[in-house]
């Protein structure tokens, strides 16, 4: 497919459907995923079962063919999505609760919007990168307020104090390195077809996870015997709804949104969240609810009205395909 080929606005809204909606779900898979398996080895297993599964997919259909330039800008890509978003999402998440968390984690659409204003300002004619307006700010500070009001009084009852502030730290570096890997990932030069590059993506990306987890002596804590049934169905969930279908999703949007426009996943995906505890678990949802996505509605179809205002005089790029968890967010991916 051509770089420069539009999708069909029904394929879009399905796309963005499948983000908002997989990746809502995956806050808790990774919740429950990390209760019994050491968070770094967790994720290193789950993208290389995923990648592994791409990979031979594509050499028995058509073959898997990569140059080495491009085995090596997919293996930086795979490091800062996988390893840097997923895996310190994934690790915070082992003492941090979710509400702060994902009031920590919303802060990537800032960091995407910013980069990719840096990278236009950086481009010399103008063919990378976005300069945001005024509704494109006003949309993120929308988005932020709806966040906040959703989990907002969860975290002043619960309080910051007593929390890991390394893992805190941890929820602020997923954010960035997130944004880092997804400008990469769209910007790169000469970029490998899209789903070989997921597959390169999530195998280097569980060496580097593989590599943290050995550095930081996970595996001398980890017995396969001390996994429950919960973790490890948490697990395949991860691998197929997160890594398979949800990053595979995210990559073909990559190729044919705005990063801003596709950041915006970090803002619906708790709304998804809570709406799923209160549809699948029987959980309270209460009137704030229904208010913080109202807000948070309104400031997406502000960042969409943004994007469309402008429309490029020279097509992107394709972009390099991704399979970061987060999750975005990182995610929670």
């Amino acid at each position: 497919m051509s770089s420069s080929a539009q999708p069909a606005r029904s394929a879009l809204l399905a796309a963005f459907a499948a983000i908002y909606l997989i990746w809502g779900s995956t806050y808790l898979g990774i919740r429950i995923a990390v209760e019994s398996m050491p968070a770094f080895l967790m994720a290193s297993a789950r993208f290389l079962v995923a990648g592994a599964i791409v990979a031979v997919f594509i050499a028995f259909t058509r073959g898997f063919r990569a140059t080495a330039k491009q085995w090596r800008d997919n293996a930086i890509v795979g490091g800062f999505l996988c390893l840097g978003g997923n895996g310190l999402v994934s690790w915070a998440e082992e003492k941090v609760p979710s509400g702060i968390a994902t009031l920590m984690i919303s802060a990537g659409p800032v960091f995407i919007v910013l980069m990719d204003w840096a990278v236009h300002a950086w481009s010399k004619d103008g063919s990378r990168g976005n300069r945001p307006n005024v509704l494109t700010f006003a949309g993120l500070a929308l988005g932020f307020a709806g966040l906040a009001i959703l989990v907002g009084p969860d975290v002043l009852a619960t309080g910051v104090g007593g929390l890991d502030p390394w893992r805190l730290l941890g929820l602020l570096g997923a954010t960035f390195f997130w944004g880092v890997g997804m400008m990469v990932m769209r910007y790169v030069r000469e970029p490998a077809e899209p789903f070989t590059a997921s597959g390169i993506q999530m195998l280097t990306g569980s060496g580097w996870l593989f590599l943290v987890s050995l550095a930081s002596g996970e595996l001398g804590r980890f017995g396969p015997s001390l996994v429950t049934g919960r973790s490890l169905l948490a697990w395949g969930y991860l691998i197929v709804f997160g890594s398979l279908i949800g990053f595979s999703t995210f990559t073909w949007l990559m190729r044919h949104s705005t990063p801003a426009k596709v950041s915006t996943y970090a803002y619906v995906n708790p709304v998804v969240a809570v709406f799923l505890g209160w549809a699948v678990l029987d959980e309270t949802v209460s009137p704030r609810l229904f208010l913080a996505a109202a807000i948070i509605i309104a400031g997406v179809a502000l960042i969409t009205i943004a994007k469309n205002q402008k429309t490029l005089t020279i097509a992107p790029r394709q972009a390099v395909a991704a399979i970061p968890s987060a999750p975005a967010s990182p995610k929670a991916s």
